[in-house]
């Protein structure tokens, strides 16, 4: 039969087989060259994509494995393959051209803007196409062998973004674990109470870390990276009261609160309303519209201590929730030693709170 040489061919095959050429520049499926007719053949029966594009016209056939590649365009069998991807053929035509004077072109991870969802669309393929001979040796078509990698492309990508953004990342940490050491060890009374503290605001730095490395790095919960901090400390319940709305932080604002609360609720037990029985600590933000001016206050109050004296000399727990928090969130932090309870309140804009955005989105 004048057909059999799509025999195999899936679902193109047989709507090659179907399709009225009699109406188009190939003319009736029966008086197909030779050529013509083998080249098909081959195409429609490998499951790599293609699509031929013949004669002077470039008339599309192609295989199944083609077919995703189109998209929701409109049916491609049959029409001049300007007609099928008019987005991207002034930037095709000399390709198929070249080919088509008897060169062929190969293209890795070619950048295109498509258009087959009715939106453009930025995709990339690797391709060859490839002149067709007939059995003179005259170049009577092309044949286009391609596979898209846009997923691939993307993918590295995001990758390098990530390798890069975890790089940063790396250096915030190193910068922060190297500034903790040498404020701790600076201004403990002995290389032992030094070892201990330093060991503890570590511990308290892998919490955070562990929290936004569930995000990806895009941010973290307040309410988490308080709680986090909080926890290793042990305090009865009842004694200290957490209260706020749900908000994300940034990464660098929330290493930054985990270790102030560290701090705070370490003075706490060794000095504050914590080392007396009775005494209590209310810890309380309120927050306004995400990306807005509107304020974020976060207050830490403490009742029921022993008489309150401001130290006589500011160590590093000291400046690091008054001066280091501030400047992080881009607001103001104050210290009120009022005798009847300890008072500390941090104040920004709900923009300055914003989380950065995560690179392999």
């Amino acid at each position: 039969m004048s057909d059999d040489f799509l025999t195999g061919g899936g679902v193109m095959g047989a709507a090659i087989r179907e399709h009225d050429w009699a109406n188009t520049p190939l003319g009736p499926l029966a008086d197909w060259p030779t050529a013509l007719k083998v080249t098909v053949g081959l195409m429609v029966n490998s499951r790599f994509p293609k699509c031929l594009f013949w004669g002077p016209e470039l008339i599309s056939l192609y295989n199944d494995g083609y077919r995703p590649l189109l998209g929701t365009k409109p049916e491609a069998l049959g029409r001049p393959v300007g007609e099928v991807w008019p987005e991207v053929w002034d930037e095709l035509r000399p390709v198929a051209e070249k080919a088509m004077a008897g060169e062929a072109s190969y293209f890795e991870d070619m950048p295109l803007v498509l258009e087959r969802f009715g939106r453009p669309e930025q995709t990339w393929f690797t391709f060859c196409y490839s002149p067709v001979r007939d059995e003179t040796g005259v170049v009577v078509g092309v044949i286009d062998t391609v596979i898209e990698t846009t997923g691939k492309v993307k993918a590295e990508r995001d990758a390098r973004l990530l390798n890069a953004e975890l790089a940063h990342r790396m250096k915030n940490v190193m910068a922060m674990v190297s500034a903790v050491a040498s404020q701790t060890f600076r201004s403990a009374p002995t290389l032992q109470a030094a070892q201990a503290t330093f060991s503890e605001r570590i511990a308290t730095l892998g919490q955070a870390h562990d929290i936004l490395t569930q995000s990806s790095w895009s941010g973290a919960p307040i309410g988490e990276v308080i709680r986090s901090a909080l926890a290793p400390h042990g305090v009865a319940e009842g004694r200290l009261v957490v209260s706020g709305p749900a908000i994300e932080l940034g990464a660098d604002h929330a290493l930054t609160l985990a270790l102030a609360i560290n701090e705070l609720i370490t003075n706490a037990i060794k000095y504050g309303a914590l080392s007396v029985e009775g005494g209590r600590v209310a810890l309380s933000w309120q927050a306004g519209l995400g990306g807005s001016e509107e304020p974020f206050r976060l207050e830490w109050v403490e009742h029921g201590g022993p008489p309150v004296k401001a130290p006589s000399r500011a160590g590093f727990g000291s400046r690091l929730i008054e001066r280091v928090a501030a400047q992080k969130f881009g607001g103001e932090a104050t210290l009120d030693y009022a005798p009847e309870g300890f008072r500390y309140r941090l104040a920004t804009t709900m923009d300055k709170l914003l989380p950065r955005e995560n690179p392999s989105t």
